[in-house]
């Protein structure tokens, strides 16, 4: 029976061999790249959004899978442990990469949302503000019109009341009129012109709110991708680090078993030199022997070998050759 998932299929016999295998789990994951990097996002489209988030969890999914039956074999197989684990650790390594390559869209289409709305309700403060001003201008300019009214009315029972008051007192009171109606006049226009200057350093507070929601918007924007690209880098450099460490442990042991192999060979050699000098010295030894016999006792040169052979044989008691 095959454990399988969306992306990726692979043997239950065959597990072990593809975990022992970095060019097989390289298959394996460029299998996935391959996937995630012709697929083409849309992020315009509900549809197409999902499509994004659909990739990003098969993408998710395979890594789970790859990454419980290097576990299953790691319980299993207690002898491979640390092989199966940097295997693993590839895995989940370059898949969370390309999970989050898969999805990058959508989140940049999320970002993209967040910076619009921000920019909307901007704008709509600053519309909103804009027709305050408008409205409050309009009141200051029928205040002044009401002013204007109130004023000629005033003209108009200054000149009544002179018929009964002295000419000059009617001049005092209609001059004395006039300079309070200025002044109120005054009061009036001052108070509108700093009501527009309110009203236009509110709108210039939003805008400036604005700005300053888009800028940190983008900036946001910006500070996510660099995070993003920096992690990438950093997996990156930690599957590099990894992978020398890998190749220098395999240079050592190689090293180490030829170094083993060439000193078993000078050991066998050097017994073999040994064995062979030994067997020199005792036949020198063993012919020097035999002339004495041959000189001293009269003894033949086969009756002088057997001689030396009986004794080197320990058949002769109380009798040896020092070597």
């Amino acid at each position: 029976m095959s454990e399988t998932t969306d992306l990726v299929v692979i043997e239950k016999a065959n597990a072990l061999t593809v975990f022992k295998s970095a060019d097989q789990i390289e298959e394996i994951l460029a299998k996935v790249e391959r996937e995630v990097m012709s697929f083409v996002p849309d992020v315009n489209t509900a549809k197409g959004r999902k499509e994004i988030a659909s990739l990003a969890y098969r993408v998710s999914q395979t890594k789970s899978y790859l990454d419980g039956l290097g576990k299953d074999l790691v319980a299993e197989l207690k002898e491979v442990p640390k092989l199966i684990d940097a295997n693993r650790k590839t895995v989940r390594d370059r898949l969370d990469a390309l999970r989050d390559k898969a999805r990058q869209p959508y989140t940049d289409w999320e970002a993209e949302q967040e910076r619009i709305k921000a920019e909307e309700e901007a704008r709509i403060a600053a519309e909103k503000l804009a027709a305050q001003i408008e409205a409050d201008h309009e009141v200051a300019l029928l205040l002044n019109d009401k002013f204007d009214r109130d004023a000629a009315e005033a003209t108009a029972e200054a000149e009544r009341k002179r018929i009964a008051y002295e000419e000059e007192l009617k001049r005092q009171a209609a001059e004395q009129a006039r300079i309070e109606a200025e002044q109120k006049a005054q009061q009036e226009r001052d108070a509108a012109a700093q009501r527009e200057r309110d009203l236009q350093a509110k709108a210039e507070q939003a805008e400036r709110e604005r700005l300053a929601a888009e800028q940190r918007a983008e900036r946001e924007a910006k500070e996510a991708q660099e995070r993003t690209a920096r992690l990438a880098q950093e997996a990156r450099e930690q599957a590099e680090r990894e992978k020398q460490a890998a190749i220098a442990e395999e240079q050592r042991k190689a090293k180490a078993a030829e170094d083993a192999r060439l000193a078993e060979e000078k050991r066998i050699a050097d017994q073999a030199a040994a064995r062979a000098a030994d067997i020199k010295h005792r036949k020198t030894i063993n012919n020097q022997a035999k002339d004495n016999l041959m000189a001293s006792a009269g003894l033949t040169e086969e009756q002088a070998i057997a001689v030396i052979t009986a004794i080197a044989k320990g058949n002769i008691s109380a009798v040896t050759i020092n070597y």
